[in-house]
């Protein structure tokens, strides 16, 4: 297993780069871990990850 941390902007900007605008800067530069690496990474793997961050950022945004 080749562990690779990427930013989730890679992520987005791979499969889905027409949902960037939607993203501010904070959520584009969180840091994903990705246990098998970005070259293996599928389109649904890679919009999970995108619905997790998005949940994510939004409990911190209640959280403050």
């Amino acid at each position: 297993m080749d562990m690779e941390t990427v930013k989730l902007e890679q992520i987005v900007m791979k499969w889905f780069p027409d949902m960037l605008p939607f993203f501010n800067l904070k959520e584009l530069n969180s840091e994903i871990v990705l246990r098998d690496g970005l070259t293996i990474l599928e389109s649904n793997d890679a919009m999970e990850i995108i619905q997790f961050s998005i949940c994510e950022h939004q409990n911190a945004a209640y959280l403050h």
